[in-house]
């Protein structure tokens, strides 16, 4: 395994993003995702008074779209050292270009439930004994909740995501889980291809889908 950094106590962190929309014949759409983590801690009022079209012209792109804020669920990261980050200035807020998020000629939407693939290089970890939160889909599929959103319910926070299943509309075959005290921990990574494959639940809370990359250590 290549070199890797370790960044610790991320639970509940609050960050935001903002996706940069391309388009090329050969490629299809592609996102840009631009991050606040480690720079700054996403004040809300400051996120929702970016000009997204003042950001999508200075970025050269489509369109630029908020994710966020948004708050991480794992404990720590482990990511190739990045001594030069791309950095950008969005409003108020400077930001990382952190991920690519692949869309294809698939629609532009927010779709519930379908997965994205997004090309990153890490690993997150999930401590054991700190409760997680996982969306279980047909055949076998198993996701873990990366982070939880509050663009859509502003009120939500880290503890009502125990009983979070209730105000889910997950489709047939579908189920959220909780496992409030695991035994172990949860090491999730994005494989040799370094492509992670994700999707958000109707809240825009998103998952991360477990592979035979992941790994589980015990406590």
């Amino acid at each position: 395994m290549a070199e890797r950094v370790r960044f610790e106590g991320f639970r509940d962190y609050r960050y935001g993003e903002i996706l940069n929309l391309f388009h090329s014949d050969e490629r299809g759409h592609w996102a840009d995702v631009w991050n606040t983590m480690m720079l700054n801690d996403c004040p809300p009022a400051a996120f929702k008074a970016i000009d997204l079209q003042a950001f999508a012209k200075e970025t050269g792109s489509l369109m630029a779209i908020p994710n966020g804020p948004r708050f991480w669920i794992w404990d720590a990261i482990e990511a190739p050292p990045n001594p030069e980050p791309l950095l950008c200035r969005a409003g108020e807020l400077d930001m990382s270009l952190v991920a690519t998020l692949e869309i294809g000629d698939g629609p532009l939407d927010r779709l519930s439930f379908t997965d994205r693939s997004v090309a990153r290089d890490n690993i997150w970890e999930f401590a054991a004994h700190a409760p997680r939160f996982y969306l279980h889909g047909p055949d076998g599929i198993h996701y873990v909740m990366q982070a939880y959103a509050t663009y859509v319910d502003e009120t939500l926070t880290l503890n009502d995501l125990a009983d979070l299943g209730a105000n889910l509309h997950v489709p047939d075959g579908w189920h959220y889980a909780v496992d409030l005290d695991p035994a172990t921990t949860l090491r999730v990574d994005c494989g040799p291809e370094k492509m992670a494959t994700v999707l958000q639940d109707d809240l825009g809370n998103s998952y991360q889908r477990l592979s035979s990359f992941t790994e589980i250590e015990p406590s």
